[in-house]
């Protein structure tokens, strides 16, 4: 490929795809082309901007050790419903059977169990049980915000509250699954000599196992982040995490049986070495789908974005006075007010310029939000008097906005210049015939 050709790509890639804002009269197959490109676009480059990678090697550590604690809360709760037999057995079918680690890891736990129920000081066991797992979803929550740059964590109650309902669905799934394969298998034990039934009984159960997956990865990208998460950006990295999630087991059982030379260099310790590596791939497809559902959801705040970092003064000045006028005309004419995605769509408007505008007018008080029924989204409207609202006041309003004169142990010079400035401004509606040589005499 000639290096014309690849400069093109990256131009399109980087500036001529984010003009395409699919409100164009394009064919849906284009629309569709440059929305997945959108997607994957964003999904690299936050891959690569966030460090996902090496936020997924400080969950791995994290998991490695909460995992035993976490199996232990998972356990106590089972043993509650009285189907920990259930929840072993499908521990044996999993990675971990494949290893041999399920032995070692449930006496582990058992030992942990009986510490928190016999310990010298009653109840300090089991607080540590908690916080550890607590400790392993927070930090699993904070890499969530972070590629959602959600800066506000959820109250300690509602994180707990979260955390909780995690370790009562995870044993409750697997024993729905379970009992549903038991009573499959069962149903179907008088037609194995029927090949297609007993082929569609297996297809099932095995569609089931991924369906109960995709039910948990969907949940925990909606859920997790401390932001309102659209169920479709959810759902689509939950489905295609959750599948490669069960590809990625099945693949590492077949890379035990490759990789069984290891025990060579390795001896009793070569399956620590696989564990730690499939917990590293699982914690990185997981912190991949999150970025993806924020691609997913956010693909529309990237609109023009090379162009908006470029934006003339004058230009945003104008789509400024745009918006106002736009929130102005329907204040006055008994309109109910817009949101800001309401108004980008309305007006065909990149949604992070139209964010940007009215933040701007929100902080110098010439707009305010409003809460309408019906709508989730905060709306704007005029702050203060339409009739009272003019060009000069509001750009009077943004030039003062922030901090001014704030310098100490400036030249006396510099303190007049700024005081001429200020005096030239008031006297002259216009600038243009101020020459810069008056202000410094």
């Amino acid at each position: 490929m000639s290096k014309e050709k690849i400069n093109r790509i990256k131009q399109f890639l980087t500036t001529e795809l984010w003009r395409t804002t699919g409100r164009e009269n394009l064919p849906f197959w284009r629309k569709v082309l440059y929305s997945l490109l959108k997607v994957l676009t964003l999904t690299v480059r936050g891959f690569q901007s966030k460090d996902l990678a090496i936020k997924a090697n400080g969950l791995t550590y994290s998991l490695t050790f909460a995992i035993v604690p976490i199996l232990a809360m998972v356990l106590a709760i089972a043993k509650g419903f009285g189907f920990d037999a259930i929840i072993e057995a499908r521990l044996n079918n999993s990675f971990l059977g494949e290893m041999n680690l399920v032995p070692m890891v449930m006496g582990f736990v058992e030992r942990y169990l009986d510490t928190t129920q016999g310990g010298v000081f009653i109840g300090i066991g089991l607080l540590i049980l908690i916080w550890a797992v607590y400790a392993f979803f927070r930090s699993v929550e904070l890499a969530f915000n972070g590629i959602w740059n959600v800066q506000q964590s959820r109250s300690i109650a509602r994180q707990l509250s979260n955390y909780i309902f995690i370790l009562f669905l995870v044993p409750i799934l697997m024993v729905v699954t379970s009992g549903l394969s038991i009573y499959l298998n069962s149903a179907a034990s008088s037609l194995t000599h029927i090949s297609i039934l007993w082929d569609m009984q297996r297809g099932f159960v095995k569609f089931l196992s991924y369906f109960i997956v995709w039910m948990v990865f969907t949940w925990i990208y909606w859920a997790i982040p401390n932001t309102k998460v659209r169920f479709v950006a959810a759902l689509v990295p939950g489905v295609l995490m959750g599948t490669l999630f069960q590809l990625l087991q099945a693949l590492s059982m077949y890379l035990i049986v490759f990789l069984s030379r290891t025990s060579i260099v390795y001896g009793a310790f070569a399956s620590i070495p696989l564990l730690l590596m499939w917990l590293q791939w699982s914690c990185l497809l997981i912190l991949i789908g999150a970025e993806l559902s924020y691609s997913i959801q956010n693909k529309e705040e990237f609109e023009y974005e090379k162009d908006l970092n470029a934006m003339s003064r004058r230009y945003k000045d104008c789509l400024t006075l745009y918006l106002l006028a736009a929130i102005i005309e329907r204040f006055n004419a008994d309109e109910p007010p817009l949101s800001a995605h309401e108004m980008a769509h309305k007006y065909r408007l990149p949604v992070r310029l139209v964010n940007q505008l009215l933040s701007r007018l929100l902080e110098v008080g010439v707009v305010r939000t409003l809460f309408v029924e019906n709508n989730e989204e905060k709306t704007y409207q005029p702050a203060l008097d339409t009739h009272k609202i003019s060009v000069g006041m509001v750009f009077d309003r943004i030039d003062a906005q922030g901090t001014e004169a704030f310098l100490r142990g400036i030249p006396r010079d510099v303190q007049e210049f700024w005081e001429r400035f200020l005096q030239m401004k008031a006297e002259h509606n216009s600038l243009n015939e101020v020459f810069v040589s008056e202000l410094k005499r």
